[in-house]
């Protein structure tokens, strides 16, 4: 066989593979993924949120993980590529996210669609005796809208609003059919809770936490909050000795004797004040940032605010 026809047959091969790789791609839907509509959502009980209202009419892509603390979390290279390529970013804002911050910032500046869900939500400052809230302590706003449920129906009522607006080739009406759907679920959440905690006494309605997180829920359905071990509403701050003793202080003027602490993090400041007061504390654990791993506890919002209900009602009523 002459070389010219070997070459000419090694060509006609080549060409036949070539075609049969982009007719394959095609009927199998491979490369599709990168038409679809993306949503990159910072935090994950935002994540969740957003994928109730979406379903299945656009990618919905989490950066924070699992039980990971938004405060600190940081992003890759790879991640903070995905929200200047996203459709929507959906993320909490008011110094939540303290590492992530800027890379949204330069999402939006690329002309990425951006929604601040926090600032959206009628946000709460830091009471004067909560001192050394994010940004600057007394009146500094609360990033921790979603421990209100109520709040919560307002930032999902407001991200089917972006989605619609931004997303393009979702279908509208599935959407706006999930959102409602989720807005029930919302709603009767918000009944139930108030039912809840109508069986812990008015004098035990007294909140003392690892940092100051539940500003919402005790707005919303009337606790008191005494104080927090971290004097702040950030995870990176410190107690001194100072603020632990004015803490003791506070939960023996006030007859308290339970502490909140994060489910997610050690409970070794929350252990420290249960000595400082002589062991008569109690330590009960709660999802207050982040949702768990599915089937752990907290694997949506939904669950784990009922989570954190029937604990903080058990904790308060010594039931």
């Amino acid at each position: 066989m002459s070389v010219r026809v070997r070459t000419a047959r090694l060509r006609a091969l080549l060409l036949a593979l070539v075609t049969f790789l982009v007719v394959a791609g095609t009927a199998t839907g491979c490369g599709s993924g990168d038409d679809r509509p993306r949503i990159v959502v910072t935090t994950n009980i935002l994540g969740d949120i957003t994928r109730e209202i979406v379903g299945d009419e656009a990618e919905v892509s989490v950066l924070m993980k699992p039980n990971a603390d938004p405060h600190s979390f940081g992003l890759s290279a790879v991640q903070a590529a995905e929200l200047e390529n996203a459709d929507l970013v959906v993320h909490n804002g008011l110094g939540l996210e303290e590492n992530v911050t800027r890379h949204v910032e330069a999402a939006r500046e690329s002309g990425v669609a951006t929604f601040a869900a926090g600032e959206a939500a009628d946000p709460l400052t830091f009471h004067a005796d909560e001192e050394g809230g994010p940004g600057g302590g007394a009146g500094a706003p609360d990033p921790h809208f979603w421990t209100d449920p109520d709040r919560v129906r307002k930032v999902a009522g407001l991200i089917t609003d972006r989605v619609i607006e931004h997303v393009d080739g979702v279908n509208e009406k599935a959407v706006q059919d999930s959102a409602e759907r989720y807005d029930g679920q919302l709603a009767t959440l918000s009944t139930w809770m108030e039912k809840s905690f109508a069986a812990i006494p008015e004098h035990r309605r007294a909140l003392v936490t690892n940092h100051h997180v539940f500003g919402y829920l005790a707005d919303r359905f009337g606790f008191r909050v005494i104080g927090a071990v971290v004097p702040s509403g950030t995870t990176l701050a410190s107690p001194s000795s100072s603020d632990l003793r004015s803490l003791t202080r506070a939960m023996e003027k006030a007859d308290v004797r339970t502490v909140f602490a994060d489910s997610s993090q050690p409970t070794r400041l929350a252990d420290v004040l249960r000595r400082e007061m002589g062991g008569d504390v109690n330590v009960v654990p709660l999802y207050s940032e982040s949702l768990t791993e599915k089937g752990e506890g907290a694997g949506t919002y939904l669950e784990m605010m009922r989570a954190n209900t029937s604990a903080m009602t058990e904790g308060l009523t010594g039931g």
